[in-house]
């Protein structure tokens, strides 16, 4: 269940902001980008980005 939370994360937020920093203007199916002001955008994805890679990582460490 992590790995999905972790894979889900890193994919919300990698998306989102690659949809920002492309300049693309439709939010697309993006969660942050529907919910946030845009100027809290690409802060949000980069911080779901590193929150996903950190639920992974923490998973891989765990298991040894």
């Amino acid at each position: 269940m992590r790995e999905l939370l972790g894979i889900l994360l890193v994919v919300q937020g990698g998306g989102g902001l690659l949809n920002r920093l492309l300049g693309a203007r439709s939010p697309s199916w993006f969660v942050q980008l529907h919910l946030l002001p845009a100027s809290w955008h690409v802060v949000a994805s980069a911080v779901m980005v590193l929150a996903g890679v950190a639920v992974l990582a923490g998973g891989r460490r765990r298991r040894g």
